[in-house]
């Protein structure tokens, strides 16, 4: 499991989870099986845990333990797929919304610009779309959107044109032929923070991922019982944007409704009312959990 992936902020998320011993959580991001395993330590025999993977290789890392039940699906499809298992509410839901060690680590999946490897980025091996696909088969205009919003890219419109000047040549089908292709806009000052956001930005696309956050995080509302904490780490500000809102109002917007006595109609008490980040020990154990900030709330 220490291989696959280092679990982020694990002590402090379980923490937040306020653990019953005979309760039910969900892990939706289970990964290496770090915060499946933190969980199943302090669940007792009636407890159970229900985790979630859309990645076949994670199938590697579960624990033989009856209290668990792996899922191999998306999380936005969570609420579907406990019913599917006979589970209609749960105590407590956790995500660690960061991209596993695995798949940077592992060169022909194409997550990382450390490797040439075919332009894949997909988190499912099953789906269809590839980054080799969005680099090659958007246009300009989609490009530039998806790298200035997903990737938070500075100048996202001068890179989407590189990137269709360098296709009409030839397609782009690694990630060497992608860093030649927008070698022209890459600027001299640190290089690998514009590569990062690049490589962001095709990975949030072809994983649908602020798609799936939305999906899953309305879900965890309607799965968990009143009192259910609701505990996520994210890795971006667009992310965090999501969860910090949505924990705060019960939409993305951000925006608390009032009742008719000018009361706020919130789902959730904030259980943190500023996002919880890695200490400096964490930080030089795992340098990767640099941008991480959690956040909980407890379902009222």
């Amino acid at each position: 499991m220490e291989n696959y992936h280092i679990p982020v902020l694990a002590e402090e998320s379980v923490e937040l989870l306020d653990i019953k011993p005979d309760g039910v959580y969900v892990d939706l991001t289970f990964g290496g099986g770090g915060h499946s395993g933190l969980i199943l330590s302090r669940l007792g025999k009636k407890g159970r845990l229900f985790s979630f993977d859309q990645d076949a290789d994670a199938k590697a890392n579960v624990p033989d333990d009856k209290r668990f039940t792996f899922v191999e699906s998306n999380f936005r499809f969570m609420r579907g797929q406990l019913r599917a298992l006979g589970v209609e509410q749960v105590d407590g839901v956790l995500a660690d919304l960061g991209v596993s060690s695995h798949h940077f680590d592992t060169r022909e999946r194409g997550f990382s610009f450390r490797f040439d490897a075919p332009l894949d980025m997909r988190m499912n091996q099953r789906g269809k779309l590839t980054a080799a696909a969005v680099v090659n088969g958007y246009d300009a205009e989609t490009l530039t959107g998806l790298l200035g919003e997903y990737g938070e890219v500075e100048t996202p419109f001068k890179v989407a044109n590189c990137i269709v000047r360098a296709r009409e040549a030839k397609p782009i089908g690694t990630i060497g032929e992608l860093i030649e292709a927008v070698e022209p806009c890459t600027p001299k000052k640190d290089p690998n923070k514009f590569l990062s956001k690049l490589f962001q930005g095709l990975r949030i696309e072809v994983n649908r991922e602020m798609e799936a956050l939305k999906m899953a995080l309305e879900q965890s509302l309607k799965v968990l019982k009143p009192g259910g904490r609701l505990v996520v780490i994210s890795y971006h500000s667009l992310e965090d944007r999501l969860v910090k809102n949505f924990l705060r109002s019960g939409n993305f917007d951000g925006k608390v409704e009032k009742d008719f006595f000018g009361r706020a109609e919130t789902p959730f008490t904030l259980v943190t009312r500023k996002a919880v980040v890695p200490t400096h020990a964490e930080l030089e154990r795992n340098p990767r959990s640099r941008s991480a900030k959690l956040r909980a709330g407890e379902k009222i």
